[in-house]
């Protein structure tokens, strides 16, 4: 992908692997942290996980429900365990169970979706995760981290282990260049960073569409729109604080998410705005539909996701002050 080359950002590995090396790191300083896989492990790349300390992780097989009650077991049972998959499956095919073991009891249980969002690419819609921040987002109790590049990944799984309670994490299959050094990322479940000043408009991106608006800023600033750029990396609990901010300061947001627009953070963003300080707003994600198979590149462009589409909506936005 040519994610990030507009705003001058070096490309990275791809997120899963990201994850791994991150998941691996974290078994390593914690005895208590266990991994359960629904037999995907070379997929979500908690391989190197299960090479290096077989006694604490569990294939389940393919049995997301099962998968996610054994992991409230043993959450109630003073062990830290995080429920790793494809976020469509885990989503879709184990909800009751993450209502009623995880969500209602609150149990210290962590569940990892893997390959969220349209750039899973060629694999199908039967296998994209277009609704599981929708999904997730239905749960009370369930907070929400969605890292957009190597070293806020790092950041989040550390994070997310220290956190008590259940928390969702998305990962990706695609690389995401680095936004931050990765030993000097911030990173603080409900803060969000700011990564680009500007005074003119907002841009408020998650996961792989933080990179999306810098481009997206690097190619305003050259038409004179100086947009600031938020990383919303955590969409629940979420940084109000900052939205209010944005909306006072520059007068005009962008939301930005690889997700469908129903029920995506900018419907959440823009409650916040409207309560707030109500100014013009534009919204980038997918509209109401399933996605062709493809390049992760072609798709964004043709589902209207692109760098070039958060310039076309920043523009709107300035011009509706």
């Amino acid at each position: 992908m040519s994610l990030g080359e507009r705003a001058g950002l070096k490309p990275a590995k791809r997120m899963r692997e990201v994850f791994g090396d991150a998941m691996l790191d974290l078994v390593e300083s914690n005895p208590k942290i266990v991994v359960l896989d629904g037999d995907l492990s070379n997929t979500t790349k908690t391989l190197a996980v299960r090479e290096a300390f077989p006694e604490r992780f569990y294939n389940i097989g393919l049995a997301e429900s099962n998968m996610v009650s054994i992991g409230a077991g043993l959450a109630d049972c003073g062990f830290l365990p995080f429920i790793t998959s494809m976020s469509s499956f885990l989503l879709c095919n184990a909800y009751d169970q993450l209502r009623l073991n995880i969500a209602i009891s609150s149990v210290n249980a962590k569940v990892v979706g893997s390959h969220g969002g349209i750039t899973l690419g060629k694999d199908g819609a039967t296998a994209m995760a277009i609704e599981d921040l929708a999904l997730v987002g239905g749960l009370p109790t369930f907070t929400i981290l969605v890292p957009g590049d190597p070293a806020s990944m790092h950041a989040a799984v550390k994070a997310m282990a220290e956190w008590d309670g259940p928390v969702y994490l998305r990962s990706s299959r695609v690389a995401m260049p680095h936004i931050y050094p990765m030993d000097a990322c911030p990173f603080e479940i409900g803060k969000a960073n700011l990564v680009r000043e500007g005074g003119d408009v907002t841009i408020i991106g998650c996961g792989m569409m933080v990179a999306a608006g810098l481009d997206a800023a690097a190619v305003l600033a050259e038409e004179g729109i100086e947009a600031r750029v938020l990383d919303m990396h955590t969409l629940r609990p979420m940084d109000v604080d900052a939205i209010v901010a944005a909306a006072q300061d520059t007068g005009a947001i962008v939301t930005a998410e690889e997700h469908l627009l129903h029920g995506g953070f900018g419907s959440n963003i823009a409650r916040i705005v409207a309560e707030n300080h109500p100014v013009p707003m534009r919204f980038i994600g997918l509209a109401d539909t399933y996605t062709d198979s493809g390049d992760p590149d072609l798709l964004l462009a043709k589902y209207g996701m692109s760098a070039d589409d958060i310039v076309v909506a920043a523009r709107e936005a300035v011009a509706a002050k």
